[in-house]
């Protein structure tokens, strides 16, 4: 089954799957939940508790929700899952492209498009910054 791949920090990209409920579990970390957020025939399928695991944030879709964890987009016909068309894959991976970090922010979440680069050395810094400071030793009095 042709997909497309949505890893946190990573560039959207083409993948082949059987379409076994254990090989799209593999993919998302665990239990699968299947969102229908376009009009178009496809889902995104992504880890039904990728949020209370603490994934990383990975993508914001429009006035929709922040999906934590990686995920996949595959065509539906009926009630299966099946292989995106190439049409499918084109807008999907477009739309996907590039990673965005996810940061909350005072008023809600600020969101960043990025290249996986950036995002990798973004994650760093953020690692950095979270990372207790050591207190700062006095000079004794002499």
């Amino acid at each position: 089954m042709k997909i497309v791949l949505v890893e946190p920090g990573r560039e959207a990209r083409e993948a082949e799957i059987t379409g076994s409920l254990q090989s799209m579990q593999q993919l998302v970390g665990g239990l699968i939940q299947a969102i229908y957020p376009w009009e178009e025939p496809v889902t995104l399928v992504c880890n039904d508790e990728g949020k209370i695991l603490g994934m990383p944030l990975n993508r914001v879709l429009e006035d929709y929700d922040v999906i934590a964890g990686p995920f996949f987009i595959c065509g539906i016909e009926g009630d299966h899952f099946c292989s995106l068309t190439e049409e499918q894959a084109k807008t999907y991976l477009k739309k996907f492209r590039q990673p965005e970090l996810i940061y909350p922010n005072p008023v809600g979440i600020s969101v960043f498009r990025c290249s996986e680069q950036d995002y990798a050395a973004m994650q760093k810094w953020m690692e950095e910054k979270r990372k207790p400071s050591r207190p700062k030793k006095e000079n004794p009095e002499r």
